[in-house]
């Protein structure tokens, strides 16, 4: 196995960030620096920075649907978290595409650091579907100007499709292929709105079906 995969799977390194580990000097195999798309196996002995690399460790990835007040961080400073919905043996996973407290809905967590580099990393531009649901009606200019022109925000240009949901033209359907912190809320605070309701539906390939609210679903365990 190349080495960077199995670091991948055993941490939460990337392939990429394992290659930039190696690069710096920091992992070593059975004592000496191994060369960039070296192979193992199990016999050898793998280390970063010094601790052992572990290759019994599962990879393993589930979805949550998660409700709103709970923070995706591991410490919730006074609020709770979504470690608090998980079972123990899943308190290893990390959250990838992070949803702000006041949301809900789909959140993947896992410790494959290749799936969370394939899921966040802007190259890719996988698809997130959120509905939402506004204070007051959208009218068809502030629809356009999102939508066809884009609304400037402080770290740049913010641009995604809308489709309305329902009859209400308070009720939406965005989809985004980037994920800036709060972007959407930013958006539309930007043009005089607040969003009420914010509710992720899908993540690149997966997708929350009819999972309820504060249901976990494993997806893989390799």
């Amino acid at each position: 196995m190349r080495i960077n995969k199995y670091i991948a799977q055993a941490t939460r390194f990337s392939r990429r960030g394992a290659d930039a580990a190696i690069e710096e000097g920091r992992v070593l195999v059975n004592g000496q620096p191994p060369q960039p798309g070296a192979d193992i196996t199990d016999s050898d002995e793998v280390t970063i920075d010094g601790h052992p690399v572990i290759s019994e460790v599962k990879t393993q990835t589930v979805m949550l649907n998660k409700p709103a007040g709970y923070v995706c961080s591991r410490e919730g400073q006074g609020s709770l978290t979504v470690y608090d919905l998980l079972p123990s043996e899943y308190h290893n996973l990390n959250s990838v595409g992070r949803l702000d407290k006041d949301s809900s809905g789909l959140l993947i967590l896992t410790n494959d650091g290749e799936l969370a580099q394939e899921l966040t990393h802007p190259s890719h531009q996988k698809t997130k579907v959120y509905e939402l649901t506004l204070d007051h009606d959208l009218t068809p200019e502030a629809r356009d100007k999102i939508a066809i022109s884009g609304v400037q925000l402080r770290d740049g240009m913010s641009k995604f499709e809308l489709e309305p949901r329902g009859d209400k033209a308070t009720r939406w359907l965005a989809t985004l292929r980037e994920g800036r912190n709060r972007q959407i809320r930013r958006t539309f605070a930007a043009l005089g709105y607040d969003v009420k309701k914010l509710h992720r539906v899908q993540f690149g390939n997966y997708s929350l079906g009819d999972m309820a609210s504060g249901s976990l679903k494993t997806v893989s365990i390799s």
